[in-house]
């Protein structure tokens, strides 16, 4: 049920988004407390962006999640910023991240809801 979606202008070679996906995917599961199975994450690279009037490296994530506490976004948000700077070089200062707490009976799944 946890969606992490990151978008960024920087070019990404296949084998580094492939890497990129797995380390978020398990950075994910581990800060939610729930199964990796359950995680998606999509990554979008070489988009048209702009962060305060300059095109310099810069990233845009989303996390939905069911049950996403407003308690853990602070660490949250240092953990992925870390990730992305590792991964991608890009400056925690040119990362904006959105949360989402999603309610159960509008995520679906399998044929049903949460």
């Amino acid at each position: 049920m946890p969606y992490l979606k990151i978008q960024t202008n920087c070019d990404i070679k296949a084998q580094d988004g492939s890497a990129l996906m797995r380390h978020a995917s398990r950075l994910v599961a581990e800060q939610l407390g729930k199964p990796e199975r359950y995680v998606m994450v999509e990554l979008d690279g070489n988009r048209p962006m702009l962060f305060a009037g300059s095109d310099a490296p810069l990233a845009f994530l989303e996390l939905k999640s069911i049950g996403l506490p407003g308690t853990i976004t602070t660490q949250f948000s240092a953990a992925l910023c870390q990730l992305v700077a590792d991964e991608l070089s890009i400056e925690p200062n040119r990362i904006y991240i959105e949360f989402t707490d999603a309610a159960r009976h509008m995520w679906g799944w399998d044929g049903a809801t949460f």
